[in-house]
């Protein structure tokens, strides 16, 4: 029978999309894992592949498309010897009967804790094409045993056929999940120019900002936000990338903000009692650093991810932070990309601006806040000098990174980000 494609939930948080695109037509035949669409989610405008193969015989949700739920069908795929006449049958089943069901989301504390695993099995429930069953239950072969290769782990028809009876079915993997209150919301647009009475033009909110809205405003309400600030002579620093720009001769260009990201990696290695995340039950407490930037994008912010940045060079810090930024600008990024995480950074110097307090990324502990360097007359050994002075602010979780924690890793971060020779070493 005709199948119904459907919204797929492409990112934790995601409850709708919009569908931006079709790169499939009417009438157009599928291989399962082909992009058929681009979705816009909460966080970026991903690909979707199909799961199964067949002929694309009715699209129900066209091109720009917003707000579309997660599960509702979108298309309509017929599969081998059925023809238009039966995408009646197809259009009526509002929902797949074979499809796995969308989990409410996760709460704004539970995001990134969750293991990046395969979709495959979630207690007694497999999640497989219709297709690939049939296929299973023609060969006899226990679904639970089968590994899958679709989005988020789905079993397609390939991996079926690929498959052995009677192989055990691999262990499922367990999120940690935390609990956080869910704010009310506010007057809508228009509501709010009829209180205040003025003329307005609204620009509607897309799902990126519709998500970082809600997290930020969660990670207000939930988590004991405590600030610390430092003030970081950069002159070292700023000597050192003069040389090494210069000595690699156009090959890289090294930022001050590639810096930073090192020197957070290596404080975090040294002091990794700051690279946790609160739990009720546990402080977890992460074996690398993996390093979230905030970047600004036309629809928002996104915080791709440096990961393991301490086992990295400036080199290749340098080159894989370019690589996400410019891809984040144009929503291309992974989701593996960008969820997760265990240290932020927000860093606002370009634009002049002096000192600042971020808003802590949960479930992480800390985001540091980076200003502008300046040049400011301090004291050395009694004598009035002029430095190049960068202020940093580090907010915290103070259930997982009290006072004396957040101050003991800004005197690693100041010591590795004044002396960059030992980022080095």
């Amino acid at each position: 029978m005709p199948v119904n494609i459907l919204m797929p939930a492409l990112s934790p948080t995601m409850t709708e999309g919009t569908l931006s695109k079709w790169l499939k037509q009417e009438g157009d035949e599928i291989k399962a894992g082909e992009v058929i669409a681009e979705i816009e989610t909460d966080k970026a405008t991903m690909e979707v592949e199909a799961v199964d193969e067949g002929k694309l015989g009715k699209i129900l949700i066209s091109s720009g498309t917003a707000g579309v739920a997660v599960n509702t069908p979108i298309a309509v795929l017929l599969e081998e010897g059925e023809d238009a006449s039966a995408i009646k049958l197809g259009e009526a089943a509002n929902t797949n009967p074979h499809a796995a069901p969308v989990a409410a989301p996760p709460s704004v504390s539970s995001l990134s804790l969750a293991v990046d695993a395969p979709q495959t099995e979630k207690g007694d429930r497999v999640f497989a094409s219709p297709l690939a069953r049939r296929v299973a239950e023609q060969k006899g072969i226990d679904l639970k045993s089968v590994q899958g290769t679709g989005p988020h782990g789905r079993i397609v028809k390939a991996d079926v056929e690929n498959a052995k009876a009677g192989v055990p079915a691999p262990a499922s993997v367990a999120s940690a999940p935390v609990s956080s209150s869910v704010p009310s919301s506010g007057p809508n647009a228009r509501q709010l120019a009829d209180m205040l009475g003025m003329e307005y033009e609204a620009i509607p909110n897309n799902n990126i900002k519709k998500v970082t809205a809600r997290r930020l405003t969660e990670a207000k309400q939930v988590i004991p936000h405590f600030y610390l600030s430092v003030d970081c002579v950069l002159d070292n620093l700023l000597k050192a990338r003069a040389e090494i720009n210069n000595a690699a001769d156009g090959a890289f260009k090294l930022s001050v903000n590639d810096f930073i990201i090192k020197a957070n990696a290596m404080a975090l290695k040294a002091y990794p009692a700051a690279n946790t995340s609160w739990t009720d039950d546990a402080v977890i407490q992460y074996k690398h650093a993996d390093i979230s930037v905030a970047v600004a994008t036309p629809n928002g912010l996104i915080t791709p991810i440096i990961k393991a940045a301490e086992t990295k060079s400036l080199r290749e810090i340098s080159n894989e932070m370019k690589d996400l930024a410019k891809r984040a600008k144009e929503g291309k990024l992974k989701p593996t990309e960008f969820q997760g995480g265990s240290f932020s950074i927000s860093n606002l110097g370009m634009f002049g601006v002096k000192n600042f307090q971020a808003i802590v990324n949960p479930p992480q502990s800390c985001i540091m806040a980076v200003g502008a360097g300046e040049e400011r007359v301090v004291v050395e050994n009694g004598q009035m000098v002029v430095r190049t002075v960068m202020t940093v602010t580090l907010s915290t979780d103070h259930r997982s990174v009290d006072g004396a924690v957040g101050a003991e890793f800004m005197q690693h971060f100041k010591r590795f980000i004044e002396n960059p020779v030992l980022m080095l070493a």
